[in-house]
């Protein structure tokens, strides 16, 4: 794993000539975050939860993730990796589409801290790891997508399209035995190659098309058939994730339907595939990452799963990276909280630290408790993903489940960094204090992988479903029986008719299970009383309703 070092700025100086620099708080400097309570504990639940749900007690490899995620969480906790985020944000990807000799590449360029942030994340395991450890794999990955959101949201893309592409993949003969070894090796290449000359490869998508977005029906890409499953693409992509991985998974449409199709960036032969970048799109944030409109040429590409089940065989991915919105969301949010208790901690006004003021006690500790409830529950999420194998039960909540924590806690992202954010006044308005990154970086995971009414749908169609229906059914009737307090909820959630309202459903079937997912005692007790019985529509209207101590401890002492 790639290692990076502190990088605290040197004695700046704070006697000026027109002032002193005072009553401004220290950087937040190095901090390892599995030392994080929320995070610790998350880790603890979901692994106890794999457990209960398998009847497996590896313990030795359970004991062994939580080392690799340690020594991880210093690493994506450093100073340095938060300053290689700023870097790789502000100086963005650019488009070489020729050489100068007027010959077409279509490569683009990233600044030397992107690269290092990829393989901070690749050789940590982020893309790899849950394929190649058996027990506990899945939550792991969603910790490590967390932790890697603190050094910068942008690289986490193709690493969680790496991640998701090999479960599509591993279900191929000729993918598995071709593509996965390379997409599974904890390590990045940045080498423009054929992936068969790399150490390890990457994988992006390119699904949606101009006229029709989420509604990937009317997508117009043609597939020609060039005999067998090998096909020739001919048509566009309004939406390119990471032009630079070595392939791309895409949906076109040949006789039988709209099919998958795995394009490499270079052809069997080992020449350049034609795959044309047009422009790379100029983003509101995210922006270390590329994004592209693309053209196929005629690319060479080749069939993966069944004819005409294109979408069928893409939402396997999709279910994996939506894993991915509410993991990497949890991270950004506990960042931006923690950072913004660290900042009124030490700073003064009207005579008293700004932690000590009432109402921001209530803010504080509001937001905190927020990010504890996404933690978890993403995690809980891992744990279905790691017991599907192992429990029918699990594998269909898993399905349900997934979407419910996509759609909540990537909706809940941009209100906790708003208000995050506000705890800095002025100073958090300004880039360089790195909330104001976070802030424009907020809203995309609740438009990744399906928008907030995509989501609401999808969860609907799921539990139209008699399995899943029955496992949902089967874990609200346990829930309401150990958490009295959430039987009104759990008894409306099994009401039939409740699923006529999607975004409702969503909505509060995500604070039942995040509510479970939570440590019984002060955690869940508060979550109970601010997000069940005495919920508010704004942050910090909690005045004595809860321990704000506990909650501000925990976002606040390990630092």
């Amino acid at each position: 794993m790639v290692k990076v070092k502190s990088m605290s700025i040197f004695h700046p100086r704070t006697h000026l000539a027109s002032h002193e620099v005072t009553n401004q708080p220290e950087a937040l400097g190095c901090v390892s975050l599995l030392k994080d309570p929320a995070a610790s504990e998350a880790l603890s639940n979901a692994f106890g939860r794999l457990l209960l749900a398998t009847g497996l007690s590896d313990k030795q490899a359970l004991q062994a993730h939580r080392e690799h995620l340690h020594a991880f969480g210093q690493h994506a906790g450093s100073e340095e990796a938060r300053e290689l985020g700023r870097q790789a944000d502000e100086n963005p990807p650019l488009l070489r589409a020729f050489d100068g000799r007027g010959q077409r590449i279509d490569e683009v360029e990233f600044h030397p801290a992107y690269h290092r942030l990829m393989t901070l994340g690749l050789e940590g395991g982020v893309s790899s790891r849950a394929w190649t450890h058996d027990t506990g794999g899945h939550i792991t990955h969603g910790a490590l997508m967390a932790m890697m959101a603190w050094a910068d949201g942008g690289v986490c893309c193709p690493m969680s399209m790496t991640y998701a592409a090999t479960s599509v993949l591993q279900k191929e003969d000729w993918t598995k035995e071709e593509w996965v070894p390379r997409l599974t090796t904890p390590a990045y290449d940045q080498r423009v190659l054929p992936a068969d000359r790399k150490t390890a490869a990457t994988m992006g998508m390119a699904m949606t098309e101009k006229q029709g977005g989420s509604d990937l029906r009317s997508n117009t890409t043609r597939a020609v058939s060039l005999g067998g499953d090998e096909v020739k693409l001919t048509g566009h992509k309004w939406f390119c994730s990471a032009p630079m991985c070595d392939a791309f998974l895409t949906l076109a449409i040949e006789d039988a339907g709209l099919s998958c199709f795995l394009v490499p960036r270079w052809r069997p032969d080992g020449s350049r595939n034609a795959m044309e970048i047009q422009r790379l799109k100029d983003k509101l944030g995210d922006r270390s990452n590329a994004s592209a409109e693309i053209e196929y040429r005629g690319a060479w590409a080749r069939r993966v799963g069944e004819p005409g089940r294109g979408i069928a065989t893409i939402l396997i991915m999709a279910h994996h990276t939506r894993y991915d919105c509410m993991s990497s969301s949890a991270g950004a949010m506990r960042k931006a909280v923690v950072m913004a208790a660290h900042y009124v901690n030490q700073r003064t006004a009207f005579q008293r630290k700004l932690i000590d003021q009432p109402l921001m006690r209530n803010v504080i500790s509001d937001l905190a408790l927020e990010t504890e409830a996404a933690i978890a529950l993403a995690l809980r999420v891992g744990a279905s993903f790691d017991a599907a194998t192992h429990s029918d039960p699990e594998a269909a909540l898993s399905r349900v489940l997934t979407p419910i924590a996509k759609y909540w806690i990537c909706k809940r992202q941009p209100a906790v960094i708003t208000e995050a954010l506000e705890c800095f006044g002025g100073s958090g308005y300004v880039e360089e204090n790195g909330i104001a990154r976070a802030y424009r970086a907020a809203p995309l995971n609740a438009i990744w992988e399906g928008s907030g009414n995509v989501i609401a749908l999808d969860i609907q169609r799921a539990m139209g479903n008699e399995k899943i229906a029955a496992a949902f059914e089967q874990e609200l009737g346990r829930i309401g029986s150990d958490i009295k307090a959430l039987q009104p909820l759990t008894d409306w959630l099994g009401d039939k008719n409740t699923t006529k309202d999607p975004r409702l459903f969503a909505e509060r079937a995500a604070l039942v299970f995040s509510t479970d997912a939570l440590s019984p005692g002060p955690l869940r007790d508060a979550y109970i009383t601010l997000r069940i019985l005495e919920p508010s529509h704004l942050w910090g209207a909690n005045a004595d309703k809860v321990d704000r101590d506990v909650l501000i401890g925990r976002a606040m002492a390990w630092v």
